[in-house]
């Protein structure tokens, strides 16, 4: 083994002991416990997210007997230790759980232990308990810790781990080979647990699982125990364990412009089945791994922890590239070959694994994607989802440098792969996730963001899943309705540039942004507007200008900027203009803005024809009258209507209502629900048409 050359000095960084008792006190085993998994499921170095589980026996009185019991209280199945409450907790009767042991039948039955375990419940608490359960029921201890930490699998996963295990520690931690999770680990854990001077356990190419009669002093063990390890391999690890670099990183804004050109193509070729979200990650560890001279050897071997597999697939698609060397021009025409094989050797994979109860085959595209120079492109169901992937191909990167470093990463066999991603136990939790929703996977742009359609627009896409960027000129207000509604529907799904219609360069800002920030784009919303009112002969060469510079050619340079990325992707997809009931009916002292929406309007249609050859469906939405919530009323167009209908400006928002064929008021909500059929499938025969959401203006009928 080559060791460092000063292996005295090197240590890994700290992994800080958060504990307070202060925090603590007064607190219930229950809370300890609640408060110790977020402690341990904040550190991603300790866990990654969604991933370990704790746990505490607890005495507790029986609501039967009123008798006292002990009660196992562990992590509930798919919960994340760091966002953890009482209410994600299983709760389990300990002498029930004990009782299944006369039940078990042996490995090769051990699938239907799973079935006894709701007969176990304490309390009728609805929350499934998780595979990993036996393990915390049969170790012999009241708290029990099991983590994922890089440092730990590092060890678990390489060639010679036990041995590794054995210098680090000595007699403190013990050795399990690998096992796939389930009864009979559990029993041979808990074996092991008993009567012996160790603290925990390493489980080969899985993790560790440590214990101890205090939740404070299993949270304390858990801790030193990863840091034991940490600063091992830092202080053993050979230079280079990736081997040279032979494609350094590019400069960030590089980068972010490869990204921008490469990811809608990708999206595109990884999309056959189900549209994806991309993440895109460029931290200093994975541009290293990414680079180096190893990176697709090492990818090869596949990803760490079997827990990560239904997220990340068994391995990455590296893509040769040579940045510096070659523009994306010239990798473009590879990547048809490249996304091929992969999908191919996946089938291959999948059909030397398959057992006779193996669930179909699932996507066979690749997840996550290495690109020398660039980093790591992560492609999921939603955003959520790719950032996940892709953190736990950085927890993977982090394995194989330490592991590389002190001996090889060997993570399990491919038959185990298989095994544990498409177990049924497994693919019977994917089938009682709820359904997708009508648009999850997809990626909208909605201009005008900020404002009172603009923002029901948004609110309507991420209600069906959507993942939304929004565009506007007024910094503030577009700050605001991103933290608004990142709060609402999730910080993952929602971004914000500021930037200006009428100006090309902002416009093509825009769309390289959420090609970075998403992936591509499924649906363009053109919404940004303004309103004026004058006699002809009273309005002004700038009030025209004006007018045709936001409402004409803004219009023209967010649909050709996204068309052509719609087209690059080659997905289709939905673009939808806001018009106006002005674009079909002439206005007296309004000649600028009829004008410019009449040519927004004969844009679409054009639009319509090119792209239909490309998929991409063109249709316009005519609002009439939005006064509530919207900006364009909150200036002078109020006053300038009122003066043009001779009314005053109170009486405003009843006379538009009187005017109208069904009497009611038309709110922003109404053209969202518009603009949201035309972003969805329901309305995939739809294309050059219009909807007047005007509650009936016999003027404005288009026909």
């Amino acid at each position: 083994m080559s060791q460092a050359t000063d292996s005295t000095t090197k240590r890994a960084e700290r992994r800080p002991d958060k504990w307070k008792d202060d925090d603590v006190r007064g607190l219930s085993e229950p809370e300890l416990l609640r408060y110790r998994s977020n402690l341990l499921g904040s550190d991603l170095r300790i866990t990654n997210y969604g991933g370990g589980n704790t746990s505490a026996k607890v005495a507790m009185e029986d609501p039967l007997t009123r008798g006292k019991v002990d009660v196992l209280w562990v992590k509930g199945s798919g919960g994340d230790l760091g966002s953890m409450t009482l209410d994600g907790f299983a709760t389990l009767y300990l002498e029930k759980l004990q009782a299944l042991k006369a039940l078990f039948r042996g490995r090769e039955h051990e699938d239907e232990m799973v079935g006894y375990f709701p007969h176990c419940t304490f309390n009728l608490n609805p929350r499934a308990t998780s595979i990993d359960t036996p393990v915390h029921c049969f170790v012999a201890h009241r708290h029990v810790d099991h983590m994922h930490a890089d440092a730990i699998i590092a060890i678990a996963a390489a060639g010679n781990g036990e041995r590794l295990t054995r210098e680090i520690f000595g007699d403190a931690i013990g050795w399990v080979p690998w096992q796939r999770p389930g009864f009979d680990l559990g029993l041979k854990i808990g074996a092991a647990s008993e009567g012996t001077s160790t603290v925990g356990l390493i489980l080969g190419s899985h993790g560790l699982v440590t214990w101890a009669d205090t939740s404070k002093a299993c949270y304390e063990t858990t801790l030193r125990v990863i840091q034991q390890a940490a600063d091992w391999l830092t202080a053993h690890g050979r230079p280079e364990p990736f081997g040279p670099a032979v494609a350094p990183p590019r400069p960030e804004a590089e980068r972010q412009a490869l990204v921008a050109q490469l990811a809608p193509v990708l999206r595109g070729k990884l999309s056959p089945l189900a549209p994806k979200v991309m993440q895109y990650v460029d931290y200093a560890a994975v541009l290293e791994f990414v680079g180096s001279a190893r990176c697709e050897e090492l990818a090869a071997r596949g990803t760490t922890c079997p827990d990560h597999f239904l997220r990340t697939k068994i391995r990455p698609l590296f893509v040769p590239f040579r940045p510096g060397h070659e523009t994306v021009a010239d990798l473009l025409p590879r990547l048809d070959a490249l996304v091929t094989r992969y999908r191919d050797e996946y089938a291959a994979y999948y059909e030397r694994g398959k057992r006779g109860d193996s669930p179909p085959m699932r996507d066979p595209y690749p997840v996550l994607v290495l690109v020398p120079g660039v980093g790591l492109l992560s492609f999921q169901k939603d955003k959520a989802t790719a950032r996940v992937a892709a953190e736990y191909m950085v927890n993977t990167i982090n394995v194989i440098r330490w592991a590389e470093g002190v001996d090889t990463y060997q993570p399990i066999s491919e038959q185990d792969a298989f095994d544990i991603e498409y177990w049924p136990l497994e693919e019977a939790k994917l089938q009682r996730l709820p359904k997708p929703k009508e648009l999850e996977g997809r990626i909208a742009l909605i201009t005008g963001g900020a404002g009172g359609i603009g923002g029901a627009i948004a609110r309507r896409l991420l209600t069906d899943g959507a993942c939304v960027v929004l565009t506007d000129i007024d910094p503030a207000a577009l700050q605001h309705a991103v933290s608004e509604l990142g709060t609402a529907h999730g910080a993952d799904r929602v971004r914000g540039i500021q930037g200006d219609v009428t100006s090309e360069a902002s416009v093509r800002a825009w769309f390289a942004f959420t090609a970075r920030e998403f992936g591509g784009l499924d649906v363009l919303v053109s919404n940004a507007g303004i309103a004026s009112a004058a006699p002809v002969d009273e309005t002004t060469l700038a009030t025209w200008q004006r007018n045709v510079d936001i409402l004409a050619t803004g219009y023209f340079l967010v649909a050709r900027e996204g068309y052509s990325l719609m087209k690059r992707q080659g997905r289709g997809g939905s673009i939808v203009f806001v018009g106006s009931k002005n674009a079909l009916v002439a206005s007296a002292g309004a000649a600028a803005y009829c004008t410019a929406k009449a040519a927004e309007l004969h844009l679409a249609r054009c639009l319509a024809l090119e792209g239909a050859e490309h998929g991409i469906r063109v249709n316009v939405v005519n609002p009439d009258a939005v006064i509530r919530g919207s900006r364009i009323w909150s200036g002078s167009w109020r006053a300038e209507r009122a003066a043009s209908n001779r009314i005053e400006e109170d009486q405003v928002e009843e006379f538009y209502r009187q005017r109208s064929l069904l009497k009611r008021n038309v709110l922003p909500e109404d053209v969202a629900e518009a603009v949201a059929f035309f972003a969805s499938e329901r309305s995939s025969k739809s294309t050059g048409n219009i909807v007047n959401v005007d509650a009936g203006n016999v003027t404005a009928f288009p026909r």
